[in-house]
């Protein structure tokens, strides 16, 4: 079995963000970047896969070379190949785009990613390769079983849970409780460094999406102390305005 496990290079959570030239561009300096945290959970489950159905592994991303260490934080969590895609992520449709041209040319058996990104929080790219592939998309997948050609899922949804079968190939989203996220070894690190990371160069797709603008929330107000339990009403029923 193949499975080609797409990752994303987003900025850590606890990374301060800001914005220059007007706020019309994302200021990356002195930010630390990360593996998606979803997509950490498609690695995960991948590798699990690997060591129970004996299966090979290909990490896939859209970006620039600063996105390597990421990908090699991938290999070393053990994954077999990576490939990066030589361009900037412009906007979801171009990414997808670019997963469904490498999909293509390597035949594989599943394609796993996150459920969404956690720098745009789109949820749109798995969908969009499974209509250019003309295969199913399933997300959010929270567990996933491979029996023979077969896929056993289930996710939950309002109300409930819901289960489903799949043949393969399909693309599925993942998010927890779908596997445990895998903290790299030492051997892992020192094999991620001899593991090939081939670059390619994007399929020739333009963007659909332009940005704009980007602006900040706005600050939180200070927090207000209520000395008794009539003051505490009055203040979440004039002030907060949740009563």
């Amino acid at each position: 079995m193949k499975i080609l496990v797409c990752i994303t290079h987003v900025p850590d959570t606890t990374s301060k963000i800001s914005f220059t030239e007007g706020d019309t561009k994302f200021d990356s300096t002195g930010v630390q970047y990360i593996i998606g945290p979803y997509d950490d959970y498609a690695i995960a489950r991948a590798v699990e896969l690997k060591e129970s159905n004996g299966a090979a592994i290909t990490v896939l991303n859209v970006g620039g070379v600063e996105t390597e260490p990421t990908i090699r934080k991938a290999l070393a969590i053990g994954a077999d190949e990576a490939i990066r895609v030589n361009a900037a992520p412009a906007d979801s449709l171009f990414v997808a785009q670019q997963i469904a041209h490498v999909a293509k040319d390597g035949s594989y058996d599943l394609i796993l990613m996150g459920r969404e990104s956690i720098d745009y929080n789109g949820g749109q790219v798995h969908a969009m390769v499974g209509e250019i592939l003309g295969i199913p998309s399933i997300s959010p997948v929270m567990k996933l079983e491979i029996e023979g050609s077969k896929a056993i899922m289930s996710r939950e949804i309002e109300g409930g849970k819901e289960f489903l079968e799949a043949e393969l190939p399909f693309v599925a989203g993942c998010q927890e409780p779908i596997a445990e996220w895998k903290i790299p070894n030492m051997r892992g690190i020192m094999t991620a460094r001899t593991k090939p990371l081939n670059v390619v160069e994007p399929v020739s797709e333009d963007a659909a999406v332009t940005y704009g603008t980007y602006e900040m929330p706005a600050p939180k107000s200070g927090v207000k102390m209520a000395s008794s339990v009539d003051e505490l009403v009055d203040l979440l029923k004039n002030d907060a305005k949740v009563l």
